[in-house]
């Protein structure tokens, strides 16, 4: 069986209702104007990177299919929509019916993208896709800043291992989807059990400082601990003393011991120390994990300190300092008339503000340069230049409704190692800078 097939539960009966109420007063209004089935197009992207980062991830995807799949208006929905009138009873029979037929594309999830990039394009009728607005980026402007945070700090950890263990500061359901999103950007495990369970990403965890506390002296939770979970268990040596809790720790485990954890105090500092004194005590293959409200300027500041793992948490599951992607959903083009084969004409925002929207249904290449890095997004539409028909990023995803290219998680993880490591090399940068390549458009005045 596949765990990603059981779920989890949530506290209402599908995903219909993960949306704002005007989502479905405009589907109200479009059936009465008779405009509700015209075919449309809808692009997910961003018009800027949050200050100072230089590239984006695309992260949940996967959870994207499984949300359209399962946007259904079931008779608990409809009695809640009829009751508070929100709308008429016309628009509660088409939503009973209500299936996604249509086609969605998208950069595949790992895949980096830059302001401008179509990360996800949905096509149907108007009534079919605006629908899913709220639910898609919902989904997508989280688990994106996460996965980006994730990102920053697996590369200022270079080969070290990340620990996701940010279950605690946030929303139940938010930290699995966190921690999902944490593996797709380069983490390693989790501590989060929920996640594990949904998503089969590897899960680790020992004791607390609690444990601890809870018996007399020191040397009695470690033995304890080690007695139950064997010499290769990682004990936390910051409770009281953490010169005496190492010498307590190897005494009590032998050179065997498996790890430290370091939670507290200076960290550079405090691990070169416990490494000198791990060192000296025989046990040369016990590594120190460290833990302690890290963010990726931390990590990056411990690259010389002899620490073998990092654990993360606040920092990772608010997108370190940035909780969201900014994406947006947009019209970009939509049919003369209600014909099936009426030609697309693009449409597009052009209010001030830094709020216009380019018109248009767009397909996006990565121009590489001579050594094979990347050197461009280009993002257009109409006909796809020579050079660039090799290079197309969006894959298709949905099909006539049906979901065409679910994959493995470890799949897209692997993808983001391999987009990262095709940029520029200022890429991974953590000063502040403008995004790591360009985004050039090339129209053709089509809207399709």
């Amino acid at each position: 069986m596949d765990v990603a097939d059981l779920g989890l539960p949530v506290e209402v009966p599908s995903t219909a209702l993960f949306t704002d109420q005007y989502e479905l007063t405009m589907l109200q209004a479009a059936l009465k104007a008779g405009t509700a089935e015209r075919r449309s197009v809808f692009e997910v992207f961003t018009r800027r990177l949050p200050d100072g980062r230089r590239y984006g991830v695309v992260a949940g995807i996967g959870r994207v299919l499984d949300a359209v799949e399962n946007f259904r208006f079931d008779a608990n929905v409809l009695r809640f929509l009829r009751e508070r009138d929100i709308v008429d009873e016309e628009t509660l029979a088409w939503l009973a019916r209500y299936r996604f037929s249509g086609d969605i594309w998208g950069y595949p999830e790992g895949e980096v993208y830059f302001p401008g990039s179509p990360i996800l394009r949905v096509e149907g009728s108007f009534a079919e896709c605006v629908l899913l607005e709220t639910v898609i980026l919902s989904i997508l402007n989280h688990d994106s800043a996460i996965a980006a945070a994730a990102s920053r700090m697996s590369s200022a950890a270079g080969e070290r291992p990340l620990i996701e263990m940010g279950a605690r500061r946030t929303h139940e359901l938010a930290a699995v989807a966190a921690a999902r999103a944490a593996y797709v950007g380069g983490f390693t495990t989790t501590s989060d059990l929920a996640a594990g369970f949904r998503y089969g990403i590897p899960t680790v965890g020992t004791s607390a400082h609690a444990f601890t506390l809870l018996h007399d002296n020191e040397r009695d939770a470690f033995r304890a601990q080690v007695e139950s979970l064997g010499r290769g268990t990682t004990l936390l040596v910051d409770t009281y003393d953490v010169t005496e809790a190492v010498r307590l720790a190897v005494e009590v485990a032998g050179p065997e011991l498996g790890a430290v954890r370091i939670d507290s105090g200076d960290l550079l500092l405090v691990a070169h120390r416990v490494r000198q004194q791990l060192d000296e005590l025989g046990a040369t293959d016990t590594r120190i994990i460290v833990t302690s409200d890290l963010d990726e300027y931390a990590i990056a500041s411990l690259a010389a300190a002899p620490v073998d793992a990092y654990g993360v948490g606040t920092q990772l599951v608010t997108g370190s300092g940035h909780p969201t992607a900014s994406m947006v959903y947009k019209l970009v083009a939509r049919a003369e008339s209600d014909d099936p084969e009426a030609p697309l004409v693009p449409v597009a925002k052009k209010s001030t503000g830094g709020k216009t929207s380019v018109g248009g249904r767009k397909w996006a290449a990565r121009r590489l340069d001579a050594y094979g890095a990347a050197e461009a997004e280009v993002v257009g539409t109409g006909a796809v230049p020579a050079g660039l028909t090799d290079r197309l990023l969006l894959v298709e995803l949905v099909k006539g409704g049906a979901v065409v290219a679910r994959e493995a998680l470890d799949v897209a993880r692997d993808r983001h190692a391999a987009a990262r490591a095709g940029l520029p090399l200022s890429a991974t940068q953590l000063s502040r800078g403008e995004p790591v390549i360009p985004t050039e458009y090339v129209h053709d005045g089509s809207g399709s």
